[in-house]
């Protein structure tokens, strides 16, 4: 969960009302869509995102997402999620920090894997198709 990524984006998050349980925190599941935004805002970046994936035939299904709670975000509270992008060719793998946005203290840490599945025979790629390695290779620095 700690990989630093080839590309990243980073997205800010004012935690809202309807977030926190009684206790004022975020409810835990509630993380997973910070994540999902964050995660949108690198494919964007790279330039393939889901609508893109889409049309080029191809579905990216979650197989996998681990998250560690640090300590947990409040109503009002400023985030900043990053997402960075640490593997490609052979699946869709991106590590998270989940971060207060004025003082940097860590919150939480998160892994998604995701894989293609070709949308017409609904088969797991065993590699991730051309059209997306190549539109990483042209975002990298």
């Amino acid at each position: 969960m700690r990989s630093k990524g080839v590309l990243h984006a980073d997205t800010e998050i004012l935690v809202p009302f309807f977030d926190v349980d009684t206790m004022n925190v975020v409810w835990h599941g509630h993380y997973v869509k910070y994540l999902e935004v964050a995660r949108c805002a690198l494919l964007d970046k790279i330039g393939h995102n889901y609508d893109a994936m889409v049309a080029s035939g191809y579905a990216w299904p979650v197989i996998d997402l681990q998250l560690r709670y640090v300590r947990g975000a409040v109503f009002g509270q400023k985030l900043n999620v990053r997402a960075n992008l640490v593997e490609w060719e052979n699946r869709l793998k991106i590590s998270y920090l989940i971060s207060d946005l004025h003082s940097g203290e860590r919150l939480t840490r998160a892994c998604s894997v995701q894989v293609a599945v070709d949308m017409g025979s609904r088969e797991m790629q065993l590699a991730s198709p051309k059209v997306f390695t190549d539109a990483v290779e042209r975002a990298l620095p």
